[in-house]
């Protein structure tokens, strides 16, 4: 019998299968089942809390994005865009038996290198931290709790 977490999220309804003795789950996002990993489960979860409790746009929202960064192939868990579709939010991901900690927020920071992104969310599905990105101070502006997509700086 599957025992998943309880997050620090709503509950939502997802569609969830064994296949070849391994769970997977749907991602409507990207139109596709995938394997149920601990990370993946925090990934939907915060993906449906972000559409039906904040606003965000589905057609905003890219799961595994890939970028190449000083030749390396990687891939963001979630980039959210702006209205122009350009590069908004990237949001990592973790398990929640994975602490999150500077070298989280470091992974990150790389991806930012590359799409210098003004937002960054990292969730446990336990804990979870948004920040605006002030790149002239090079630091991080943390937000008490994930801010709804029309309180943001969207364009």
């Amino acid at each position: 019998m599957l025992k998943l977490p309880q997050l620090n999220l709503p509950q939502y309804e997802f569609k969830i299968r064994l296949d070849n003795e391994k769970y997977v789950i749907f991602d409507f996002i990207r139109n596709k089942t995938v394997a149920l990993t601990p990370e993946e489960w925090v990934r939907q979860n915060v993906v449906l809390h972000l559409i039906n409790a904040l606003n965000y746009p589905p057609n905003k929202i890219s799961n595994e994005t890939s970028i190449s960064f000083n030749r390396l192939s990687k891939r963001c868990d979630t980039v959210i865009y702006d209205t122009d579709f350009k590069p908004f939010i990237i949001a990592e991901y973790k398990s929640p038996r994975i602490e999150i900690t500077q070298k989280v927020f470091d992974q990150i920071a790389v991806y930012n290198q590359k799409l210098f992104v003004p937002y960054l969310l990292v969730s446990n599905g336990l804990t979870h931290f948004f920040c605006k990105v002030n790149f002239e101070c090079k630091k991080y502006v943390f937000f008490e709790n994930i801010p709804d997509y029309r309180e943001l700086d969207v364009k």
